[in-house]
């Protein structure tokens, strides 16, 4: 069985007409795991027995030849700080690693009625802070396009795992750009939805107001089906909303699409923006604009600021949301915790040995943020800087429908590049930020055709398909889509245009 074209629609298909089960699929994929994870270091867990089981169900309701949904026995992988119940949800921080999930995320909710598999947790930054998932406690995961450089952050497992045929699609969270930037480094497909429209039941916070879970995917397609599925307003998230998006995610009418504007923003495209990146970029404009999609050029003027409001709301959020963990309610036990001597000896010990360098650095950030004295001449004016970059883009979708722009300024860098120059790393998400801070919609995609993004070189990492003996000399570089509020229709929908022209292999039989 090859993995290497296989999409959740084929999938759907192939099971229906009873070319495979779901049991013999599943078991395909952990023995991929099992023979090639430990060079890419995408999962940090797996859920092998209960998949096993799960799979069987699915093929039993198909035998006899009950209805089955979409995502039915679907292989997913999952970031580890979205909660599966009896799991382990770490964050990627030694102050979890012994904590397994009571409860399932609102998302888990939504999958398990329709039946799809999870094969395990992925690798991430410590509770989501970081751009290469290099922040991880526990190992750093590789871009199986090229094993020296990052997969991006803070989703790089989960993009790595649909990456390299670990999973056939994945679950991630964007707070800065951390499924995008991910899907750009490794050549798939990244929704990060409306804020609000998926529920944040479950997911370990980062920071509330910006956080969004939403799909890695191989394509577009795959991205809008698991959109739909996990969608929806969750009594256990306040911020979530039902949206009535009618048939659109899945059936997109692209008559309705080739009359789209879109808006390319000049902020965008200044100095630092690395060549082939622009370069990519561009090519995608052109391939859109063959299809009659109009552009228009815009300003987006407060995008210069973004990147410092982000750094001051997020840590502010951090320093709230991490306080919790406080060494009791999650336990860690440690030979220091053991030597307290008082309740803030607990505190101090176990906040210590618990959180890495990036964590700590966020939260003594975030407190200073908030502090006395500083509240109003930092968090407050971010905050007010924040609404001005909101009113931007509005003022922008009255002229334009959606809006294109590069995810991040640079492909893949290196494994070590950046891990001693914190702001440099904070730079690799200068073009997504902006998007969380108003809270749309946004699709990264690869900018190129698949071909051009094949492995390596076999002797990295043997594929089954005969395109993986191809050799490319460019790193995967995405674009983004960026959506008015609740149109994800509008981005999901040129999307799939584009890729039904750039990779059609993917949509043939």
């Amino acid at each position: 069985m090859s993995l290497n074209t296989l999409t959740i629609k084929k999938f759907h298909d192939g099971l229906l007409a009873k070319k495979f089960s779901a049991l013999e699929v599943a078991q395909t994929f952990f023995a991929n795991i099992k023979e090639h994870d430990p060079e890419i270091g995408a999962y940090l867990n797996l859920n092998e027995e209960n998949a096993m089981r799960e799979a069987e169900t699915v093929d039993a309701a198909v035998a006899k030849n009950e209805s089955v949904g979409m995502l039915a026995g679907v292989p997913l992988a999952v970031k580890d700080n979205i909660l599966i119940k009896g799991q382990p949800a770490t964050a990627g921080s030694k102050i979890l690693e012994h904590y397994t999930a009571s409860y399932d995320a609102g998302v888990i909710k939504k999958l398990k009625n329709e039946k799809a598999i999870f094969l395990g947790k992925t690798n991430m930054d410590e509770f989501a802070m970081g751009s290469s998932t290099e922040n991880s406690a526990f190992q750093i995961t590789k871009n199986p396009r090229d094993p020296e450089r990052v997969p991006g952050g803070s989703s790089g497992g989960s993009a790595a795992a649909v990456t390299a045929d670990l999973a056939l699609a994945g679950l991630g969270s964007d707070t800065g750009g951390s499924i995008r930037q991910p899907a750009s480094f490794c050549g798939v497909v990244g929704l990060k939805p409306t804020y609000g429209a998926v529920s944040r039941s479950g997911l370990i916070a980062m920071a509330s107001s910006l956080d969004q879970i939403g799909p890695l995917t191989k394509t577009v397609e795959d991205a809008a089906i698991i959109f739909d599925a996990i969608r929806g307003h969750d009594p256990l998230d306040s911020t979530s909303a039902d949206t009535n998006y009618g048939n659109e995610l899945l059936n997109p009418d692209f008559v309705k699409i080739k009359e789209l504007t879109i808006g390319v923003p000049e902020e965008y495209f200044v100095d630092g923006l690395n060549n082939e990146v622009k370069t990519a970029v561009e090519s995608a404009r052109k391939t859109i604009e063959g299809f009659g999609v109009k552009f228009k050029k815009i300003s987006l003027p407060h995008t210069k600021y973004a990147l410092s409001t982000y750094y001051i709301i997020m840590p502010a959020e951090v320093s709230a949301n991490l306080a919790r963990f406080d060494g009791i309610r999650y336990e860690q036990a440690t030979s220091d915790k053991r030597q307290a001597t008082s309740l803030k000896d607990v505190y101090f010990k176990t906040r210590g040995a618990g959180f890495g360098q990036e964590a700590k650095r966020r939260i003594i950030l975030g407190t200073f943020v908030l502090s006395s004295g500083y509240y109003d001449a930092y968090y407050k004016k971010a905050q007010q800087i924040r609404t001005l970059i909101k009113n931007d883009f509005d003022e922008a979708f009255k002229e334009v429908d959606a809006i294109l722009a590069p995810v991040a300024p640079t492909p893949a860098f290196k494994i070590g590049e950046k891990t001693e120059d914190p702001l440099s790393m904070y730079l690799s998400d200068i073009f997504t930020i902006p998007v969380n801070l108003a809270g749309l919609p946004a699709l990264a995609i690869p900018a190129r055709n698949y071909a051009d993004y094949t492995q390596t070189n076999a002797e990295n990492f043997p594929r089954e398909s005969a395109s993986s003996q191809r050799k490319s000399a460019s790193l995967p570089i995405g674009f983004q889509l960026i959506g008015k509020p609740w149109r994800e229709a509008d981005i999901l929908g040129l999307g799939q245009y584009y890729e039904r022209t750039t990779i059609p292999e993917f949509y043939s039989g």
